[in-house]
């Protein structure tokens, strides 16, 4: 088993391989880290399902050697099956929650400076996923004591890449020097506040957005 892998979902493992193409290699030791795959090209990868916020080293030390692109995989849509210790099916269940493009401010919460590299790319990829659990009582008690095996891809639906940081005005529908608020941002973008909070923390983080005022209680923002 190569380094890194032994915790590793079959979701990470297709996308790594699928990324470091025909002539690229996996796991491979850079400097004081590991890299999920280098392409043929040059180009580092790193599959990131959860926060950016571990990659904040390892991406600023591959990027000064080169380019890099983070693949952050979204589940649109999540089919959880469920299995006992012996691993005979049980059942399965359609998870409740859809992810979203808008996803991508969870992940950079934490590291919002990132996108700002000029030599990193972050590319989302929207698809179907297949959640394998296992009865086993050694699970999380939000689960209920199932634990999580496996992940799988069961479809692809699209790709969305930033190659700089301006491609993320795609998630501001307002236009330049309009004002607007978190919950403006939310009726008009169709999502929850939580979300817009999050998203305009990051974009502030980025220049992107600023800040010029408050009405009453709500912070007041336009695009830079």
């Amino acid at each position: 088993m190569s380094i890194g892998t032994k915790n590793e979902s079959s979701l990470h493992r297709t996308l790594k391989y699928q990324y470091s193409g025909p002539g690229g290699k996996t796991e491979a030791a850079v400097g004081d880290f590991v890299a999920d795959g280098i392409s043929a090209s040059g180009e580092y990868i790193e599959v990131q399902t959860g926060s950016f916020a571990p990659l904040i080293k390892k991406v600023k030390e591959f990027a000064s050697l080169g380019k890099v692109r983070i693949i952050h995989p979204i589940a649109v849509t999540k089919r959880i099956e469920v299995y006992d210790e012996k691993g005979a099916f049980l059942y399965r269940r359609k998870s409740p929650r859809k992810g979203t493009p808008w996803d991508i401010f969870d992940a950079l919460l934490h590291a919002p400076e990132l996108p700002l590299n000029k030599h990193v790319t972050i590319e989302l990829v929207m698809l179907d996923v297949t959640e394998k659990r296992i009865k086993d009582g050694k699970g999380s008690w939000r689960r209920r004591g199932i634990s999580v095996k496996d992940r799988e891809m069961s479809a692809f639906r699209e790709k969305i890449i930033f190659k700089k940081p301006k491609d993320f005005l795609r998630f501001i529908p307002f236009k330049k020097n309009e004002e607007f608020t978190v919950s403006s941002l939310a009726k008009k973008a169709e999502i929850t506040a939580d979300t817009a909070r999050k998203a305009l923390y990051v974009l502030t983080k980025m220049k992107l957005v600023k800040r010029i005022g408050k009405i009453r209680r709500a912070w007041v923002y336009v695009r830079e």
